[in-house]
């Protein structure tokens, strides 16, 4: 059915509804307004972004994961999170290519499950992205404070701090974002390595195995909390690895998509992989499982432990690990602003938010989020919560882009893949399995969380049934996909 009289004035006029949701037809006034700067980021770049995603995860967080499944059942998790990432980052890397949008997750979904399943995926990563940089300030505003910098006794100053600095620079444009983003990666890069080698000369097996069994089911040394803390240490274990399937939300943006965001995805993994199994070893083997179960700021702390006072290692790591916090902070501000960007140029959030600027930045994408994760963080100063509330909204992404991948290969055979996934649906199947059981853990690891970022879900699909659905946009690169897949779909059918 096509109907007339479009009241949206950048509209020709013209809808269409086809199941359940109606298409309207937008002038090329409408994209002219919302492009992203094409050829800014080659393959190292694109490592780099993906490296700064996660690098606050290798300083602070993790290690609350042996307070839950001891190093043992830390390690165990961490192997599973690690094979996890690895399978679902080939089946993005392979998704990237063959539809290399801005809106990624939402795009691949989009295409495989349909709008309704689109939108909630690009929901579920938007949760994640939003809501992590308001964790990470609260970390940041933590390290200040216990650095007695500037004489701050409360972290607010810092959240806003943070939010003004490092939006403006996203504002100022995409090339240069990404180039002092780059630096900073680099330079909490050097911190960890400084880290590794000043203890490895303290590293001891016995350490890693000092927290006593409890009677729990299957506890032993190795399992102080039993079979359970394993899976309950799931959560912390993705730490080492959270945001890094960020990185095809700079497709658009990328100099050669199909060539580079392999190069680039897989880059970063294999960095992030090398890192995770460091900290995981040495932090611990050092200082003791035990005693960095609970530390808010583990590495300086775990140096001092190990050498029995205050070093300059330790004063070099704490000052240089604000360089990974602030990495990470700087970098998914990218992430949220990227997936807002798509979901309100496809019309699914209000289409004001995805007007781009002069320098081709989409401006309300990176303010509105920004103002809101102020606000979160200065509230509830809660960076634990705020960062299990990501991670929740990350697992069910996972779950439902690598159903996305499996459906578009059962599917779309024939769809153009410049990069195919090793193991095809085995390895992404591999990868939803334990995706599964992460969305299992993170109700188990915190209630709370898990219950609010439903009752997000639940406010966001109802704005998606009553009012979005009727207002797509057909012209929306990802939509074009999905349209494309369906004129491809009739013409085999006739």
């Amino acid at each position: 059915m096509v109907r007339h009289g479009g009241r949206d004035s950048q509209e020709p006029g013209q809808q269409a509804s086809q199941r359940g949701v109606e298409y309207h037809q937008v002038q090329s006034d409408y994209l002219r307004q919302r492009e992203l700067k094409r050829g800014a980021a080659g393959w190292v770049l694109l490592a780099g972004l993906g490296v700064a995603y996660v690098v606050s995860g290798d300083f602070a967080g993790w290690n609350f994961g042996l307070a839950q499944g001891g190093w043992g059942g830390l390690a165990i998790a961490s192997l599973l999170v690690a094979t996890m990432y690895t399978c679902m980052v080939f089946g993005l890397a392979e998704l990237a290519t063959a539809m290399p949008v801005a809106g990624a997750g939402y795009g691949f979904a989009r295409r495989a499950l349909g709008p309704f399943g689109g939108f909630a995926t690009g929901t579920a990563i938007l949760i994640e992205y939003a809501i992590a940089p308001a964790a990470i300030a609260v970390f940041i505003g933590g390290y200040v404070e216990s650095l007695g910098l500037f004489g701050l006794t409360s972290g607010w100053p810092v959240y806003l701090a943070c939010y003004l600095i490092f939006v403006g620079i996203h504002l100022w444009g995409v090339g240069e974002a990404l180039k002092v983003m780059l630096a900073i990666t680099v330079i909490a890069v050097v911190a960890l390595v400084a880290f590794v080698v000043g203890m490895v000369p303290k590293f001891e097996f016995a350490h890693l195995f000092d927290i006593a069994p409890t009677d729990a089911f299957g506890a032993s040394t190795f399992l102080p909390f039993g079979i359970a803390g394993v899976l309950a240490a799931l959560v912390y274990g993705i730490w080492f690895f959270l945001a890094v399937e960020g990185v095809p939300l700079a497709a658009e943006e990328a100099r050669d998509p199909k060539r580079d965001m392999p190069r680039g995805i897989l880059g970063a993994l294999a960095v992030l992989l090398v890192f995770a199994a460091l900290m995981l070893f040495i932090g611990p083997g050092a200082a003791g499982a035990s005693a960095m179960k609970s530390l808010d700021n583990p590495l300086p702390q775990a140096i001092r432990l190990a050498f029995g006072t205050d070093t300059w290692l330790a004063q070099f790591v704490n000052y240089v690990g604000l360089a990974g916090l602030v990495a990470s902070f700087f970098s998914i501000i990218y992430a949220y602003s990227r997936m807002l960007f798509a979901l309100s140029r496809a019309g699914y959030l209000p289409r004001r938010l995805s007007v781009t600027g002069r320098r081709k930045t989409p401006y309300l994408a990176l303010i509105v989020p920004a103002t809101i994760g102020f606000i979160l963080a200065s509230v509830t100063k809660n960076g634990a919560l705020l960062i299990n509330i990501a991670v929740f909204g990350a697992t069910v992404s996972y779950v439902l882009m690598m159903v996305s991948h499996i459906v578009l290969r059962v599917r779309e055979p024939g769809l153009d893949r410049p990069y195919r996934t090793p193991g095809g649906v085995v390895t992404t199947g591999v990868a939803l399995v334990l995706a599964s059981a992460a969305v299992v853990a993170t109700f188990i690891v915190d209630p709370l969380a898990a219950a609010i970022t439903a009752g997000v879900f639940v406010v966001a699909l109802g704005y998606f049934w009553f009012y979005s659905r009727h207002h797509l946009v057909a012209n929306a690169p990802e939509e074009e996909f999905a349209a494309i897949a369906r004129a491809e779909a009739e013409l085999a059918g006739d």
